[in-house]
């Protein structure tokens, strides 16, 4: 999986990138990463790539121009017009099967606006994606950009050192993740649930399966709507639900 980001702050990007997870998998060649700094492709000598807005309103503008020749390398050196991802509020919400998509792709470039945006031809002429991370808005694409890219890679194969954990977390299956113990067995008065000491794979993964509907139902239910379940865990939801209510009832 090759990334390309196209931003004026390729600092932030590489070293956002270059730790942890991400950072590995691009020291291992699983992953490489190209932050592309769009004032490179200003031509003024104060590489300014922005202006006033034609219409008047607050804020400046990002120009076409730069921004399309920094397309244009990245095509060039690609041999082919790669997909786009321009990251703006007013895109889809990402998720986690964009993800899994967005991880086929051998080449992804993420363009990240500032300032008020970037002009809109540019836009129509190279953008392929318009994706947002959450309804609120932001000071620029790069933190989005990042967000996505931490997300996609944990898709690549070879990136997690146990790819089961890329399957079963959170989002698979439009479930959340069961809730998960460590040592010590007891903390705070708090015990680890028997049923994860007793070597009884079946009873495990059965114990999970209904924390993770569990959870889902709480926190999540719009998940719900998209989840495989069967008609006894319907049931099981449908349970909850009222068990729920009442409480909610009670406490009035």
């Amino acid at each position: 999986m090759n990334f390309h980001v196209l931003t004026l702050f390729p600092e932030m990007i590489e070293n956002g990138m270059n730790t942890s997870i991400t950072g590995r998998a691009i020291a291992k060649g699983l992953l490489t990463l190209e932050a592309v700094n769009i004032r490179d492709y200003a031509f003024n000598k104060h590489q300014k790539v922005d202006d006033y807005t034609y219409g008047g309103g607050a804020g400046m503008l990002m120009q076409a121009e730069p921004v399309y020749l920094a397309y244009e390398a990245i095509a060039e050196r690609t041999a082919k017009k790669p997909r786009v991802v321009y990251l703006t509020p007013q895109g889809q919400v990402f998720n986690q099967a964009m993800a899994r998509e967005m991880a086929l792709e051998e080449d992804l470039v993420f363009l990240c606006g500032h300032y008020e945006g970037i002009d809109e031809r540019v836009l129509e002429e190279i953008v392929t994606d318009y994706v947002s991370i959450g309804d609120y808005v932001l000071t620029g694409g790069e933190l989005p950009a990042m967000v996505m890219m931490d997300s996609i890679s944990r898709m690549v194969p070879g990136v997690l050192n146990n790819q089961e954990s890329g399957e079963t977390e959170s989002f698979a299956g439009n479930l959340l993740e069961y809730p998960q113990y460590s040592r010590p067995e007891e903390w705070h008065g708090k015990k680890v649930p028997e049923v994860l000491m007793s070597g009884h794979h079946a009873n495990i993964e059965k114990w999970r399966r209904e924390q993770s509907i569990y959870r889902t139902a709480k926190r999540r239910p719009d998940l719900l709507k998209k989840a495989d379940l069967t008609n006894k865990e319907w049931n099981y939801v449908r349970q909850l639900r009222k068990q729920w209510k009442e409480e909610e009832e009670q406490t009035k």
